[in-house]
């Protein structure tokens, strides 16, 4: 069975800016329904309850791959931080491994000691589908972070990135500036290629061009790192003596890209990055590269997902939701940042 996609189109879901450094304070008030007659007590209306007073004492198992990409690097800072905020969880982390039967035995050992939520970024979605389901199986709610698994059987919640909407915005943003310029030639840099997440991207970057009209005229895949991304780019600047515009899914592999770039020696096109790096920021802040702007990917996802563990181990709701248990899907928005409003999010930059 193919890893799960989420539809890109009349998605039944709710949408967390990609502004949110944590989930503490969006997740803080309990939901209720008030049978309090105020003249329409067919309403159905939120209490201000505050879910971030201590509570049920809960024990968060967490498992991700091994941190060596930024990204995946602030993954595993955000969610220890955002544990060490709740005095009534228990932070149990796993060692993080890139190997899909190291990351099943670690999962293993947790379901093994009753923890009593566990989240989970997998290294691949379809791989460890099963272990999820065992989870749940076993009475443990399982938040699915980022990679998602095969069926909503292995989840309790999904939380994670808009890839489709990342390439949305990144092809809005290309679509904008070279809006009325005939056939220009515009590139793409993608990531892993195998991943369904990266298939999304390459979509939504495929459908927002095509409403200008365009289409990416070369295209190679890199491997989300920063050598990857030097050595494809390469290859992309030889094959094409002229672009106008790139689109690099990921800043990681980006500093790669900007290297090969500089060697190449060109400066004739535009390029738009993936995730919001601090060091992509800093080179739009700057103004000195081909870099011209990111679309947002935030890890605050990890925040959010360990606010959320403690909310279902809980058995709460969510703040300003009418409904008493949490959501099965929360998507983060993926914004534009430009030399225009960088500074509004270069406190949410993860470093390379």
């Amino acid at each position: 069975m193919a890893e799960q996609h989420l539809p890109a189109v009349d998605r039944r879901r709710f949408l967390f800016g990609s502004a949110v450094v944590g989930a503490g304070v969006l997740l803080a008030g309990c939901t209720s329904n008030d049978s309090k007659d105020d003249g329409d007590n067919t309403a159905t209306k939120v209490a201000a309850n505050d879910n971030a007073e201590p509570g049920t004492a809960v024990t968060i198992g967490f498992s991700c791959p091994q941190a060596d990409h930024g990204w995946i690097a602030a993954i595993a800072k955000n969610a220890a931080a955002q544990a060490k905020t709740y005095s009534d969880v228990t932070f149990e982390a796993v060692e993080p491994t890139n190997d899909v039967a190291k990351q099943i035995a670690a999962i293993e050992t947790l379901i093994n000691k009753k923890v009593n939520v566990l989240v989970v970024l997998p290294n691949d979605g379809k791989q460890l589908t099963a272990i999820g389901r065992k989870a749940m199986e076993a009475g443990i709610p399982v938040v699915n972070l980022d990679r998602i698994f095969d069926t909503p059987l292995a989840y309790r919640i999904w939380v994670g990135g808009d890839n489709y909407g990342m390439g949305v915005s990144a092809g809005t943003y290309i679509g904008e500036r070279l809006k009325g310029k005939s056939n220009p030639v515009i590139a793409e840099v993608a990531g892993i290629d195998s991943l369904p997440l990266t298939q999304d991207r390459s979509r939504g970057f495929k459908d927002a061009l095509a409403k200008y009209g365009f289409k990416v005229g070369n295209r190679v895949a890199a491997q989300f790192t920063s050598s990857s991304g030097q050595q494809v780019t390469s290859n992309l600047l030889q094959a094409a003596p002229k672009i106008d515009a790139i689109w690099n899914h990921d800043d990681d592999q980006g500093i790669g890209v900007l290297a090969a770039i500089k060697q190449a020696n060109r400066s004739e096109f535009f390029m738009v990055g993936g995730a919001g790096s601090a060091d992509a920021m800093q080179a739009i802040k700057a103004d000195n590269t081909v870099l011209k702007a990111t679309v947002t990917y935030s890890p605050s996802m990890a925040s959010s997902a360990i606010s959320l563990a403690r909310l279902i181990g809980q058995k709460k709701g969510m703040s300003d939701l009418v409904e008493n248990e949490v959501p099965a899907q929360i998507t983060l928005a993926s914004a534009t940042i430009t030399k225009e409003n960088v500074y509004d999010y270069l406190p949410l930059g993860f470093q390379s």
